[in-house]
């Protein structure tokens, strides 16, 4: 092998061989880092532009899963209120059932009159307050009063965009629409405030019958079935958000685990990788140390 001052060979390879275990480890020593094998378009192209797209769609989901979260909220809300309007109700059928009782008497007619008209007022205020963000499924109308801005509630149930809707009471082909609860529920009648559908007749009249009796509680029963029925729709949109939620937990752990196997470092590979690498940088620096002693050695011929 022939020496020369001017071209030096080995140098010349030890020093690419240097430079190219330099530029891996230095790839390395950031996946070590950063715990990702792409942390960047020029890590991998490719890679990089799917899992970009992915971390788009899990922020989507994210929006998706928050939405269904308030939706789960407000339908859970009314719900408790409906089932304690129902217990009002109830109230009501065992007042109504009790004028038989009391049909001599006048005095007790008014009373339990103004007793189901306090029941009406209770149902009413438990409509009202059953609102979460300014969603009332039970309120007849909107009401700045209030706080309710919106009497049904649409949410997105997936990435495409895809809707769907909670109706409200008033909704209902059976009920009064944009009135309050009771003049919907047909317990109230609409401007007439504290006056009720249910005995408004048998105690003006003082006395009672078969049939006002029996009109007085079949009133009540088509509440209570009328209420009992949106529950029954509430109860569905319950099953049908809390399927939606799970389902939307899955797609973004499916998402989130595609873009690690996408862009994560095998920690222990990269850990083994980095102290190949720094192995071999110190041979290439050692030998890019004996390559340049070697033009030295030229000195010694003519000595």
């Amino acid at each position: 092998m022939s020496l020369s001052i001017n071209t030096n060979t080995s140098s010349m390879v030890a020093l690419e061989t240097l430079n190219a275990t330099q530029s891996q480890l230095s790839a390395t020593e950031n996946a070590v880092s950063t715990g990702k094998k792409v942390a960047n378009a020029s890590d991998g192209p490719a890679s990089f532009g799917i899992a970009s797209q992915m971390n788009g769609n899990i922020s989507g989901q994210s929006a998706v899963n928050d939405g269904l979260s308030y939706a789960s909220s407000v339908v859970s809300s009314t719900n408790t209120a409906s089932n304690q309007i129902l217990s009002v109700l109830a109230e009501i059928q065992n007042a109504v059932t009790s004028i038989g009782n009391n049909s001599g008497s006048t005095t007790s007619l008014s009373q339990i009159n103004d007793e189901i008209n306090g029941y009406l007022g209770q149902i009413d205020t438990i409509a009202n307050g059953a609102t979460t963000n300014g969603v009332n499924l039970l309120a007849g109308k909107t009401d700045p009063s209030l706080a309710i801005t919106a009497s049904s509630l649409q949410y997105v149930t997936g990435l495409q965009g895809s809707l769907a809707t909670v109706t409200n009471f008033s909704a209902n082909a059976s009920v009064t629409a944009d009135a309050s609860l009771s003049v919907m529920l047909g317990l109230a009648k609409t401007g007439a405030a504290g006056t009720n559908t249910v005995t408004g007749t048998i105690t003006t009249a003082g006395t009672l019958t078969e049939t006002q009796l029996q009109a007085a509680i079949s009133t009540i029963q088509a509440a209570i079935t009328t209420m009992t029925n949106f529950t029954s729709q509430l109860g569905n949109n319950t099953k049908q958000i809390a399927n939606l939620t799970t389902f939307g937990q899955s797609v973004t752990d499916n998402l989130t685990t595609g873009v690690g196997a996408l862009t994560d470092a095998d920690m222990s590979a990269e850990s083994a990788k980095l102290t190949s690498l720094q192995t071999k940088q110190s041979l290439a620096i050692k030998s890019l140390s004996i390559a340049n002693g070697q033009s030295q050695n030229i000195l010694s011929l003519f000595q």
